[in-house]
């Protein structure tokens, strides 16, 4: 090939490229002219965007919710109750006290009294300070959601947000116990369901509090139009068709996305919580049978079962004893039925009501307990048996804990601590003496994990669990019971 020839070459190709680049610009031009359908096109690609943005929210946020059903429910095919095998050789172990009941049965007869429940709600039929109490809990709700919307628009600080947050967050432990603690007319049951409510409460404000700043800080949010949250079912199109949409902040701070959230059973709080497709109205039923049911059941066992225990216990209280003569009546007195009673309460809140109001509001994630009675250390028990309560100590306790470089041991003390104040805090306050039984129960559990994780595993751990539920729990609850026969009934001998 020639030097005129090499040099010609590059030349006409180059020359081709500019001719073909020319023409295809045109062509180009000529495609990019806004055609009839490109703002419809421009509106989708922005919900996307939209969604996008929000997805990388949440993300962020750490989501703690997924579509799945409860362990014990026959959808979710799980098989697993190997631990079930354990619990029954620890009872058969300690199925001596069940003699003692059958005595208690032909001794006293009957005990079963519905008309006695009742009247412990309608002691105070014209007045109802308990339920008044919860009504009032809206006042803190809103207090909330007023706050947030304060810090979403920027007319109030973070710092000054925080404080009225705290403010709020203070005044729903310190007022319910104030007004039970004054009010003479509160019963210990109504104490302990508008206490119990409070608490609920405030695990979940703190959880809406914290969420939402986290929305703050990740996009830097400003005031925006408000939108329907994907908590409620349905958002009204303009063309008169409906469909879900997911909501970001500040779109959230809406009432109905408030009292969602409230009456859902989590404890944590998500801008878009996972929906079920519909109502099923034959697990609906079910559940509601089961409800109505086991309380049945459980009050006619308190009444038959509590009440031989605490005059049977009584005596070694009242007189100087050794700890061996208060444990093993105790111990002995009250661990299976005790134990039953809680099994059954297990059953009829974690499964039964809590996926009927989950049915109900089409929540999805009913992931309510795991395989606990598998557990082999104490540590897993505590994580697996209650997962609301888990998942809000992982996520606004523990995690933040580790973050600011607390030492994991100390962490998991700290849940510990904060679960034993709540403990003593829910029994204590409502039956208006402090004896820091519960407290100490649980503070307890600490040595007791390092114990069993470290001398005991497979299925010796497993029942070692067994053992500390169904001898330390009925211990304490008798202790309470008895002190405050004891202090409101005087002695029986």
């Amino acid at each position: 090939m020639s030097e005129t020839a090499e040099t010609r070459g590059p030349v006409t190709r180059r020359r081709r490229t500019t001719i073909t680049s020319t023409k295809q610009t045109k062509r180009q031009d000529a495609r990019e002219k806004p055609s009839p359908c490109s703002a419809k096109e421009k509106a989708a690609d922005k919900v996307q965007k939209h969604a996008n943005n929000n997805g990388n929210v949440e993300k962020e946020m750490g989501k703690c919710h997924n579509l799945q059903e409860s362990l014990l429910s026959s959808a979710s095919g799980y098989s697993n109750y190997r631990g079930i095998l354990n619990w029954c050789v620890v009872m058969l172990m300690t199925s001596y006290s069940c003699k003692i009941y059958f005595c208690s049965f032909f001794r006293y007869g009957i005990l079963v009294d519905p008309i006695q429940v009742v009247s412990l709600f309608l002691k105070d039929p014209y007045s109802w300070p308990a339920a008044c109490l919860i009504i009032v809990s809206n006042v803190f709700i809103l207090a909330a959601l007023y706050i947030e919307r304060r810090l979403a628009v920027g007319t109030i600080s973070e710092t000054t947000g925080l404080i009225l947050h705290l403010f709020n967050l203070t005044s729903l432990l310190i007022f319910p116990s104030a007004s039970i603690l004054t009010v003479t007319s509160i019963t210990p049951v109504g104490g302990v369901l508008s206490l119990g409510t409070y608490t609920v409460l405030f695990l979940k404000l703190y959880s809406y509090m914290d969420s939402n700043k986290w929305c703050r800080e990740i996009r830097h949010a400003k005031a925006k139009r408000m939108t329907r949250s994907y908590s409620c079912p349905i958002v009204a199109q303009s063309n008169g068709s409906a469909a879900n949409t997911n909501v970001s902040y500040p779109g959230n701070l809406t009432h109905r996305d408030m009292y969602y959230f409230i009456f859902a059973p989590t404890l944590c709080y998500q801008l878009n919580f996972p929906r079920s497709p519909r109502i099923r109205k034959r697990f609906l039923i079910r559940r509601l049978f089961e409800m109505l049911f086991l309380m049945q059941l459980l009050v006619g066992l308190i009444q038959q079962w509590m009440v031989p225990s605490v005059q049977n216990s009584m005596k070694p209280f009242q007189t100087p004893f050794p700890l061996s003569s208060l444990i093993l009546p105790l111990a002995a007195s009250s661990q299976v039925p005790n134990h039953l009673i809680w099994l059954i309460f297990f059953y009829w809140f974690f499964h039964s009501s809590l996926n009927f109001v989950a049915e109900l509001l089409q929540f999805g994630d009913r992931e309510f307990y795991r395989d606990w009675w598998n557990s082999e250390t104490v540590t897993y028990f505590w994580a697996n048996w209650n997962i609301p309560v888990h998942k809000w100590c992982l996520r606004h306790f523990y995690k933040p804990m580790l973050r600011k470089g607390v030492n994991k041991f100390l962490a998991q003390t700290a849940v510990f601590l904060a679960s034993a104040f709540f403990h003593e805090y829910l029994v204590s306050v409502p039956l208006k003496m402090f004896r820091l039984w519960a407290f100490m129960g649980m503070m307890a559990q600490v040595p007791l994990a390092l114990f069993v994780s470290r001398f005991l595993n497979g299925n010796y751990g497993n029942a070692a669990v067994w053992i500390s539920l169904i001898i330390g729990q009925p211990i304490a609850v008798l202790m309470y019971v008895h002190d405050y026969y004891v202090i409101h009934y005087g002695s029986t001998t």
